[in-house]
């Protein structure tokens, strides 16, 4: 049998809020819709009513009843105050988007970073997205940032926020498999994220999350300065290629990305995560990856 709210004790309830913050849930919804308009319109009519005077007090207002006793707590006259459930008040949005001043920031930060840990400690330092304050950590990256190749993902999902690495849970052992059957791995090879900090419930980024966290990711980049790029999915794909095209479209074509004066070879593959939701289109994936083991065998001969 379902309890509701009501008849939960304190530790349940911090149980079941516990759950729900891990489950990723930001967001609290009714059975039914609720009209706020309609709450708000009667809110001004009992203000606007004249408010009752108090009657004459009457023998029974010294808190006794009927019988001349007085009622037990939580009683009148005999019959429980049964609490009525409150209405939930409106929900604040989620994805408040920063002013002017926190782009510029992040902007600022990211150019003042000559080493990747100084530019680990100004991301950490940064407060101006939204995402770091529902997050447990700043995921940053990991692998070898002297590698020739660095891969570049959407952002950090539940296992990653736990640990503070990216690519750790189901989708980074994936990721780690495909490494090997090309001859890498996280010794040689560079991993990161576009977003360094895990959006609620797994969502994906906001356009203006996006770019808050691009000055980062284009000088994490810059600092990294490896030979070839390859942007997994959609969100890193499309952000830093500039193009409104799909993933599914734009796989395995070889295009580049400028970074202060270099022209970098980059090429987009799908996401390991997409890939263990549509096992079939793995067999894409490893197209990509044996082109990209052709392009870094090409570097190496050259």
């Amino acid at each position: 049998m379902t309890s509701t709210a009501l008849e939960m004790d304190t530790a349940e309830l911090a149980a079941l809020l516990h759950f729900y913050a891990e489950s990723g849930v930001d967001e609290l919804c009714e059975d039914a819709a609720i009209d706020r308009f309609e709450q708000s319109a009667k809110i001004l009519q009992s203000r606007s009513r004249p408010q009752p005077q108090p009657a004459a007090a009457a023998p029974a207002a010294s808190g006794q009843n009927s019988t001349g006793k007085l009622p037990l707590a939580g009683m009148s006259d005999g019959r429980k105050n049964v609490p009525q459930p409150l209405a939930p008040a409106p929900q604040a949005s989620q994805l408040t988007i920063p002013g002017a001043a926190a782009f510029e920031d992040a902007r600022a930060l990211a150019a003042s970073a000559s080493t990747i840990a100084e530019l680990r400690a100004a991301l950490d330092g940064f407060t101006g997205c939204n995402l770091r304050h529902s997050a447990k950590t700043l995921v940053f990256a990991d692998g070898n940032p002297e590698a020739d190749v660095m891969f570049i993902g959407e952002a950090p999902g539940r296992e990653e926020d736990l640990q503070g690495m990216p690519f750790v849970g189901r989708a980074g052992q994936l990721l780690d498999r495909m490494l090997a059957a090309i001859g890498l791995s996280r010794e040689t090879a560079y991993i990161t994220n576009m977003i360094p900090w895990r959006p609620p419930g797994n969502r994906t980024p906001a356009a203006h999350e996006i770019e808050l966290c691009r000055p980062f990711i284009e000088r994490h980049i810059a600092l990294a300065d490896p030979k070839v790029l390859v942007m997994l999915g959609n969100v890193a794909s499309k952000s830093l290629l500039d193009t409104d095209k799909g993933i599914l479209s734009l796989r395995g074509t070889w295009m580049s990305r400028k970074i202060g004066e270099r022209e970098i070879p980059a090429i987009p593959t799908l996401h390991p995560a997409y890939l263990l939701r549509n096992p079939a289109q793995k067999r894409l994936a490893w197209a990509d990856f044996l082109s990209l083991q052709e392009r870094l065998e090409q570097l190496k001969s050259d």
